[in-house]
């Protein structure tokens, strides 16, 4: 039987950026990959002249993701349409429609719809800090979680269709040496490690404080180009040059892998890391 991945984030990019080459790798393996977006990425900085053929910023990010799911070979996108909420302390919180102004347990309703439509064995979202704390990525890491305890408990949003449990939830999970290291690296080479991003608004030192462990790590060379081509087709939020730079350099020095936690079924102490999402299940 043909074995199916859902992954849930938050905005066009998340899905390229972080976990595209598990998506990659198993969609070349003959997996059904599926992509839940919370948002179309709203308030994501654009340059004009990528709005030339588009009505606004959403319709943009959107046509990027298409271009992405592609690259990654993804069987389908569906979007929650909520708004993206943008980072902590920006207007764009305080929008009606924003994803954090909506209670986790009717986001976590429109999850689980998913869940028991497209009824996945393994279902995947960021990790509890969302990765670099973006509101909306602990939001939909929350409501996540929720979905996926209640897919199976019929009375949890029952118009969202049958009760349906998967056989596994991921967090994807960034390894703390290197985000400690590039903390290190990165005055040496002129940069703030307290103001990266795009926007210069994350703190990777307050990242790199944080830990999760490690229990599945995937070696994604197989499939790197797609994920790069995956990358480049959001241009307007870096596109391309994610892969130069600081974080291109390390990992290229440090191999192409991606990392995961596995929430359920609990890992127990001591658990050897596996290489495979569907070792063990």
């Amino acid at each position: 039987m043909t074995k199916t991945i859902l992954a849930v984030l938050a905005h066009p990019d998340d899905e390229s950026f972080g976990l595209g080459g598990a998506l990659a790798l198993y969609a070349q393996r003959g997996c059904n990959t599926y992509l839940v977006c919370a948002t179309r990425g709203e308030a994501g900085t654009v340059d004009e002249a990528y709005l030339r053929d588009f009505k606004d910023i959403a319709s943009l990010r959107a046509a990027e993701l298409d271009c992405a799911a592609a690259r990654l070979g993804l069987k389908g996108v569906f979007y929650l349409d909520y708004r993206d909420s943008g980072m902590p302390g920006s207007e764009d919180n305080q929008h009606p429609q924003a994803q954090i102004q909506h209670p986790v347990e009717e986001v976590a309703g429109r999850v689980v719809k998913h869940i028991r439509a497209l009824k996945p064995d393994i279902v995947i979202t960021f990790d509890p800090i969302g990765g670099y704390k973006h509101p909306d990525h602990i939001h939909i890491h929350n409501a996540t979680v929720l979905a996926f305890e209640k897919a199976d408990d019929a009375s949890f949003h029952p118009e969202a269709g049958p009760a349906f449990r998967p056989a596994a939830l991921y967090y994807q999970v960034f390894p703390r040496w290197f985000l400690k290291a590039t903390t290190r690296l990165m005055p040496l080479l002129g940069r703030d490690p307290t103001r990266w991003g795009r926007n210069n608004d994350i703190n990777l030192k307050e990242l790199a404080e944080v830990d999760f462990p490690v229990h599945v790590r995937l070696d994604i060379r197989s499939v790197a180009q797609a994920k790069a081509e995956a990358g480049a087709c959001h241009a307007s939020q870096g596109g391309v040059g994610m892969r130069r730079g600081l974080m291109g350099f390390v990992t290229r020095i440090f191999g192409e892998h991606e990392d995961f936690m596995r929430a359920y079924p609990p890992a127990q102490a001591g658990l050897k890391r596996k290489a495979d999402l569907f070792d063990g299940l």
